[in-house]
């Protein structure tokens, strides 16, 4: 089980397929057909071939999910948790996602075309310190008093919103999907995720593992599907609190618009470019331009004909960290 591109004995990369264990959507606790019986293929970007038929969410399937999350909110057990509850649930999912580290390196790097080592030393580690980080952060949720005028106490009290909308893109399905997931948990609300189509099947795998570490059913739910059915639906949805998106521009101004004509809903974008660099005139070219192709290249496993090594992916990271804190 597991995709070993470190080459066989012939030099050429080894490409094996993990098992595909959960193929259909999460709602409520349950793996459920979607209400059309529609499927989709999902295909490994190495090979080109099929990995499994995913049952393709559509707007009934997104309001299943919604009233879903909507319940588990309003009358269900996570939103009234102490934070210290909450976050041994989040710690416990991280500890379920580090012992089976293999086999989610293996479905991202089969869905996404991403390196094993990739996975194994920076995607599922990241992912579970992200988690981890948030975890941390539940019980941390405080507001506060306030001095006012006259013969008044005035004070300030942090809640959760209560339904999360999340759409997330392809290019680093474990860590976009935790990015998104673990702020709504740590808060107390409830979520309903859309991964992207290219790449379903560790966000499955993911709720399987919430549920046997113990957070409750409908906390969170995984729609499969298609911007223009599934995601359109979760933008437009008048019971979704807020959405949190993470793709193109112009996606992103269609969710926003979406948002702003149905309930006003908060609305989180993080729309893409293609890693550019303003370089000035004291920089070191030659630096700038391995960074920008590590940048560039640094989802995928060949550099120049090279296969990224340990180092080169440390060097990379380190880069990132940087780049994302300014």
């Amino acid at each position: 089980m597991g995709s070993n591109e470190g080459g066989g004995c012939d030099g050429k990369p080894v490409v094996v397929v993990p098992e595909i264990k959960y193929t259909k959507l999460f709602i409520n606790g349950e793996f459920v057909d979607a209400a059309s019986g529609k499927t989709f293929e999902t295909r490994d970007p190495r090979t080109g071939d099929v990995l499994a038929h995913i049952a393709e969410a559509d707007k009934a399937d997104v309001d299943l999910a919604v009233e879903a999350a909507r319940e588990a909110f309003e009358h269900g057990m996570w939103p009234r948790m102490s934070g210290y509850e909450r976050s041994r649930a989040m710690n416990k999912l991280a500890d379920l996602m580090e012992q089976h580290i293999e086999e989610l390196a293996a479905l991202d790097g089969a869905d996404a075309g991403k390196l094993l080592l990739l996975g194994k030393i920076i995607d599922i580690p990241s992912a579970v310190q992200m988690l981890r980080y948030y975890a941390g952060a539940a019980d941390k949720i405080h507001g506060e008093s306030l001095r006012v005028s006259g013969k008044y106490q005035g004070y300030t009290l942090k809640e959760p919103i209560g339904v999360v909308g999340i759409i997330i893109p392809w290019n680093f399905p474990s860590l976009m999907f935790f990015l998104k997931i673990s702020p709504a948990l740590a808060a107390g609300c409830t979520v309903v995720v859309k991964p992207a189509e290219q790449t379903p099947l560790s966000a499955l795998y993911y709720a399987h593992l919430a549920k046997l570490a113990g957070i409750p059913d409908g906390v969170i739910n995984v729609v499969p599907g298609f911007g223009p059915t599934a995601g359109a639906a979760i933008a437009s949805h008048m019971d979704v609190d807020s959405v949190a998106f993470t793709g193109s521009g112009e996606v992103g101004r269609l969710i926003m618009e979406a948002s702003a004509r149905s309930n006003l809903k908060t609305v989180s974008l993080e729309l893409g470019g293609k890693s550019p660099l303003i370089i000035f005139d004291d920089a070191d070219v030659d630096m700038a331009v391995e960074l920008s192709r590590l940048a560039i290249f640094f989802n995928k496993v060949i550099v120049d004909g090279i296969l990224l090594t340990e180092d080169r992916i440390t060097k990379s990271k380190q880069f990132h960290v940087a780049k994302d804190r300014h």
